[in-house]
Formats: structure tokens, C-alpha cells, sequence
């Protein structure tokens, strides 16, 4: 393994990330983010805006996305434990409406990209987890969006085993994909 390790996912340009650590009795060091060696992997967006949450145990945020400004993730667990997922919302998608999921922690150090095009969410299944996310465009309130978590027409298979999902109120009163008008498209064509 390079540096970075790619792993494609069943979804194209969704893929998991994985970094080498370099460690000894006093911890460890990674390199979270190199332009150069993500472009040889394929991944060769600008980020322009990095974030940061905190949240307990159940938490479930998601599953969101924005209309303009749209906005592809690279996301990673700096303390705790998630399960993420990725949506595929690209009209004309041999993928559309498929998901794809991650167990991100501060152990392993995965990241997940989660590109334009593609609503994301995540549930913490630690008792506490900060999550860190790089993005390539900026946070544009006015273009939110979002789908409701537990879509039957998308299916997501959390792993809720003695955790009762914790929502904002916003995301309790997100649609259902196909009440959405979703102005994202695969490859310029829609289906």
C-alpha cells in the first residue's frame, strides 16, 4: 500500500480511503490530506471549506445535500465511532437511489468520499464521536436539502441494535426521495 489505499465501493466515485499511520510508544502521525497524492488516486477536488461536529451516542444526522453549490465530502472520525452512508441522487444513475455505507473510527482512520451529487448522513455509534469533514464548495443554507433517513424506497440498513436514533427536528420532516425534485444528473443525462 501507498500512502493512501483506495476502496472502491459498489457505487461509482463513492469510495472508502485509507491512510497509513506511522506509530511508536509515544503515539502516532498520519497525513490527513496531500493535493498531490489523492490527485494520483483520482481524487483531485479542491476542498474550500473544512468542518467539525461533535455528537453523542444515537445521533443520526441526514441525510442532506445541497441543490447549488452542491457539495462532494471527504469525512473522517477523529474520536469515536460512526456508520456512514452515501446516497447516489444523480438522475440517469445506473445507481440512483442505491446506498452505500462506513464504519469510520479514530482507530482504523478511514475516511470516506462522499461526492457532489449524493446525499450523506451519518450515525454515531460511540458514546461520543467528532466527525471532520472537508468540502469542496461552500455551505449554502438557502440550497439545502435532504431525504429522511429511514426511506423504505432507499432501504438503508443502519446498525440500530440498542440505539434509538437521536434527530434534529428538521431531519424528523425530510421527505421521501420521490417527493424530491433533485436537480443533480449523472454524466449530464438524465435517465
Amino acid at each position: 500500500m501507498g500512502k493512501i489505499n483506495r476502496i472502491d465501493t459498489s457505487i461509482p466515485d463513492l469510495f472508502i480511503l485509507e491512510t497509513k499511520a506511522f506509530g511508536d510508544q509515544r503515539g502516532y502521525f498520519l497525513e490527513n490530506y496531500n493535493k498531490m497524492d489523492f490527485a494520483e488516486i483520482g481524487l483531485d477536488s479542491d476542498f474550500v471549506q473544512d468542518n467539525m461536529s461533535r455528537s453523542t451516542k444515537g445521533v443520526l444526522r441526514g441525510l442532506h445535500y445541497q441543490k447549488k453549490h452542491t457539495q462532494g465530502k471527504l469525512v473522517k472520525v477523529t474520536r469515536g465511532r460512526v456508520f456512514d452512508v452515501g446516497v447516489d441522487l444523480r438522475k440517469g444513475s445506473p445507481t440512483y437511489g442505491k446506498w452505500e455505507g462506513a464504519i469510520l473510527d479514530d482507530e482504523s482512520h478511514r475516511m470516506f468520499y462522499v461526492p457532489e451529487g449524493f446525499a450523506h448522513g451519518f450515525l454515531v455509534l460511540s458514546e461520543i464521536a467528532d466527525f471532520s469533514y472537508k468540502c469542496t464548495d461552500y455551505y449554502d443554507p438557502p440550497s439545502e436539502g435532504g431525504i429522511i433517513w429511514n426511506d423504505p424506497d432507499i432501504g438503508i440498513e443502519w446498525p440500530l441494535e440498542g440505539i434509538t436514533p437521536v434527530l434534529s427536528e428538521k431531519d424528523e420532516k425530510l421527505p421521501r426521495i420521490k417527493d424530491t425534485n433533485l436537480p443533480f444528473v449523472y454524466n449530464g443525462k438524465e435517465a
